[in-house]
């Protein structure tokens, strides 16, 4: 991949037709580092925010070594990429080959449930095996998070009791998980899901040796401007050592969003202009998923060296032949932008190349390294201390 310090740069140089993914490594090893010295217990990295080898990299170069799959497909991904990588088959629906494939071909011991029929699976697939790693879900709510994760997985409170104590017998560790839903927007989310693992906990009367706060912890967004991490790390922190459970408990989470949002953004080429409405060359079969079937903002900014004072609000549509390929936005851009302007879509790190398709033909197909910061971040002060510790070098 060719470096640029900017999107500015890297469009002066190439005046792109297609649009183009840019990628900051420096943001995702920010996020990273933020997350293993300060959240109070083991990072795993969700890998379906985004699967990127390269960003599997820059996150293991970071210190993440545990990563939450998904899938088969993403078991084999990790572990070709990242051969010494800890693995948590955390998806509580699983095919029984999978399940044998990863424990017997890929060293995988950590898998998730949130039904009878669930366990039985995974210890026929396992083969009665001794050392697993088994989480129980609990089904929470969302009800704190922009997007819901609390109608499909998860056992009911009169059926976890049950569920705890045979899981109990078949586990090595025995664990409880949850997620809160994604982009939770308060960390009173955790603290009230934190409620019901106590709850459970209390109803089997089990030893609980792992508890996984899962993910759902956010990035900033237009409009969605959540409250420093370090709260959130500080209610799970107090709900956890307040739980009745053992004294050497391991208190986990899945991080996917915050760890990989602020590493990529889009650079795309406005096609045609019709009243507030451009035509750009990416869109909900692309980059753009969550922006049209959500209604997700993500911050933009027009690149051109001079721009009319005066923000106007426009919706998007993507380059395919279907009017679903729109995104209503609003998205804010200088009232002059016409057909042939460059627009940066920032913070597509997360799930922005997850969801992409080549409908019609379209997509990004380059990448490049850019050296500048995101257009947002929920790391600021991480990068004014990498400013003075940088300028303190340089003085010496």
């Amino acid at each position: 991949m060719h470096q640029h310090h900017s999107a500015h740069g890297l469009i002066q140089a190439l005046s792109p037709v297609e649009p183009v993914t840019l990628v900051r490594p420096h943001a995702a090893r920010r996020a990273a580092r933020f997350f293993i010295e300060r959240f109070p217990g083991t990072t795993m990295y969700a890998v379906k925010a985004n699967p990127s080898p390269d960003l599997l990299r820059v996150l293991w170069d970071s210190g993440v070594i545990h990563y939450d799959v998904a899938s088969i497909a993403e078991v084999r991904l990790v572990a070709r990429t990242l051969p010494g990588a800890t693995l948590c088959f955390m998806h509580p629906v699983k095919a029984e080959e999978a399940v044998h494939e990863a424990y017997f071909k890929h060293g995988v011991r950590t898998f998730s449930l949130d039904t009878m029929d669930e366990l039985q699976k995974i210890v026929r697939a396992t083969e009665g095996a001794q050392d697993l790693n088994l989480l129980v879900r609990l089904r929470v709510s969302s009800d704190h998070s922009k997007l819901s994760l609390a109608a499909k997985f998860g056992a009911e409170p009169e059926d976890v009791a049950e569920l705890l104590m045979a899981t109990r017998q078949a586990a090595d560790a025995l664990g409880i998980c949850f997620h809160v839903g994604s982009q939770a927007m308060t960390p009173h989310a955790y603290a009230q899901a934190m409620e019901r693992v106590r709850a459970a906990i209390v109803a089997a009367a089990v030893t609980v040796d792992i508890i996984d706060v899962g993910g759902g912890f956010p990035s900033s967004y237009p409009g969605m401007e959540p409250p420093p991490l370090d709260a959130y790390f500080d209610t799970i922190h107090r709900s956890f050592e307040s739980l009745p459970i053992s004294y050497s408990a391991e208190l986990w989470c899945e991080p996917g969003r915050a760890l990989s949002a602020e590493y990529s953004s889009l650079i795309v080429r406005v096609e045609k202009r019709r009243g507030e409405e451009l035509y750009i060359n990416d869109g909900a079969y692309g980059a753009l998923f969550d922006a049209a079937h959500v209604g997700w903002r993500f911050p933009v900014s027009l690149i051109r060296e001079t721009a009319s004072d005066e923000m106007t609000a426009f919706s998007f549509y993507g380059p395919t032949c279907d009017d679903l390929d729109h995104m209503a936005g609003p998205f804010y851009l200088p009232a002059d932008v016409k057909a042939g302007d460059f627009i940066e879509i920032g913070m597509l790190g997360a799930y922005g190349c997850a969801m992409r398709t080549r409908f019609n033909g379209f997509g990004a197909e380059e990448t490049h390294v850019v050296s500048d910061e995101p257009m947002v971040s929920l790391y600021t002060g991480e990068v004014e201390q990498e400013r003075r510790s940088a300028t303190v070098t340089k003085l010496f």
